[in-house]
């Protein structure tokens, strides 16, 4: 019998409903973006949520190829990119909890010495890129919305669609952590949040080796 292919509207919605609950539940993405607007300021955290977004388009290529399956399928490959994502997130979380009291006049995040915005992106796309649970998500959404018979153009439609979905969401939080009355209360916790956000990639990082995926 031959395949239905799913027009692009039915299927933009099926990838909205579902890729948004994804982009919206906590994980590292959310852990990094929120680090990065608390001690950075919100031109980092959009960076920084720029740089996830990009990251998606490394799993939606190899998804797009039809690589997915043979990543999802293959234990080898996920435990290569399990020890490698988690030791990424175990660094940045060694990172934050190296962090120092800053000194009274530098507290202001306008003042403070920020990464380069090239390293800030990098930093969300590699966040991003590294998730080994990438491949099992991705091969599920788009067997609900991808036939041998989908035009190309439709695929690059929706992994368009997708990153946007993913910058719009964490720019929302960005948004959102910067105003000002949410944004003093975080600084005057200084280094303790620093620590605290590094201690909660470690925790991830450690989640990221000891589960089965």
């Amino acid at each position: 019998m031959k395949e239905v292919t799913m027009d692009i509207t039915t299927g933009l919605v099926m990838i909205s409903s579902i890729h948004l609950l994804a982009a919206a539940s906590p994980g590292p993405d959310f852990v990094l973006v929120s680090q990065q607007t608390l001690s950075q300021g919100k031109k980092a955290g959009l960076l920084c949520s720029l740089g996830i977004a990009l990251g998606l388009s490394v799993h939606i290529a190899y998804s797009a190829l039809g690589l997915a399956a043979v990543i999802a399928n293959s234990a080898s490959l996920l435990t290569l990119i399990k020890l490698v994502g988690a030791s990424y997130l175990l660094y940045l979380g060694y990172q934050g909890i190296r962090s120092t009291a800053r000194k009274e006049q530098a507290i202001s995040v306008t003042q403070s010495i920020s990464p380069s915005p090239a390293k800030t992106i990098g930093l969300g796309f590699l966040c991003n890129a590294l998730n080994p649970k990438a491949p099992v998500y991705f091969v599920a959404l788009f067997t609900l919305v991808i036939s041998p018979d989908t035009p190309l153009n439709h695929l690059f439609i929706y992994g368009l669609w997708m990153m946007f979905i993913q910058f719009a969401w964490f720019a929302t939080v960005v948004l959102l952590l910067s105003r000002p009355t949410v944004n003093k209360k975080f600084q005057q916790m200084g280094h303790w949040l620093d620590r605290i956000m590094g201690l909660a990639m470690i925790a991830l990082g450690i989640k990221m080796l000891t589960t089965k995926l």
